[in-house]
């Protein structure tokens, strides 16, 4: 049985990450993202089909985000330089382009295995996405099959439901009352 994540600190991690510029490299490790909100997002393998649809959507969304006080980071088991040669690929071609976010390289597969979405026998991620709120607690999971991509829309929902410090009933939205307790 996994383990519970949600609730708890969530688990550290430190990792190389490919800047989303494409220019060059960096690292990234939770307490970096201290103070702020985090969506961390797990993603199977680079020059793939569904995840380009999912970075690009992100990316496009990354100043939604960033006005919510969130930052943004996306993980794989390839490397800084198959990340990097992706972000340098053009969209037609199957690459992502300039992006709006690092993304990180878990080549070990321990941030993955940490965060209870490695497929062992095929040494790639499930689609996990987690919210981590500035404290560093995990407030959000969701994991899909590989074959689904995720919402974005869904993603700046939850986010905003979470920062909103209420209880909040099905389909919250923005500007909607939060519930009495």
């Amino acid at each position: 049985m996994a383990e519970r994540l949600v609730g708890r600190p969530a688990p550290e991690f430190n990792m190389e990450t490919a800047k989303g510029d494409g220019q060059g490299f960096g690292a990234a490790s939770l307490s970096d993202y201290r103070e702020k909100w985090l969506v961390f997002f797990f993603y199977p393998l680079d020059f793939t089909f569904v995840c380009p649809t999912e970075i690009t959507a992100l990316s496009e969304a990354a100043e939604e985000f960033k006005a919510l006080n969130t930052e943004i980071l996306g993980v794989s088991v390839d490397s800084i330089h198959s990340h990097k040669a992706w972000i340098n690929t053009p969209r037609e071609l199957n690459g992502l382009g300039k992006i709006n976010f690092p993304l990180a390289s878990d080549i070990t597969k321990n941030v993955a295995r940490d965060y209870g979405v490695l497929i062992e026998e095929d040494g790639i991620a499930l689609r996990g996405l987690f919210i981590i709120d500035p404290e560093g607690e995990l407030k959000y999971q969701v994991v899909n099959h590989n074959n689904v991509g995720r919402s974005v829309e869904e993603t700046l929902r939850v986010l905003q439901a979470l920062q909103s410090g209420g209880l909040c009933p099905i389909n919250w939205k923005p500007g909607d009352k939060n519930l009495n307790a």
